[in-house]
């Protein structure tokens, strides 16, 4: 999907660039903050150009915690550790458990987005791990 197409479907915007965290990223990211409620949970709409993806990472917590991701335009991967990937497509919804090590983006020839709620918990950390592999992501 070219870019122009997917701005016209892209409804929450592109937002800035992801600078902030682009060191745990394949490609470019951006982000749109949408809301943020008194209890601390964050909607953002986050977009990746074809190709980018982020990389491994666990949502700690102690107790509840963990992340959901509401696909809103184009087409991307999920994957969580020892499973096979999802195919992502607009309207798909992943909960992510806490404590469970995967990674999503955009699949090579399509941009991406999806809002990304974090869940509240107890002592909640977003841990960084290793980048996915080129070779592996390309013959998904």
């Amino acid at each position: 999907m070219k870019r122009q197409e997917f701005e016209k479907l892209n409804v929450f915007g592109l937002g800035n660039p992801n600078d902030a965290f682009a060191k745990y990223f394949s490609g470019q990211s951006y982000i749109n903050m949408l809301a943020k409620t008194d209890n601390g949970i964050g909607f953002m709409n986050v977009t990746f150009e074809p190709g980018c993806r982020n990389n491994w990472h666990i949502h700690k917590a102690k107790s509840g915690g963990g992340q959901v991701l509401i696909c809103t335009a184009g087409y991307g991967y999920y994957e969580e550790e020892g499973k096979e990937v999802q195919k992502l497509s607009p309207g798909d919804i992943v909960v992510i458990p806490a404590n469970v090590k995967h990674w999503h983006g955009a699949r090579p020839d399509s941009w991406f987005s999806h809002i990304a709620i974090e869940i509240p918990g107890e002592e909640t950390e977003n841990v960084w791990l290793e980048p996915v592999i080129d070779e592996e992501y390309i013959n998904l």
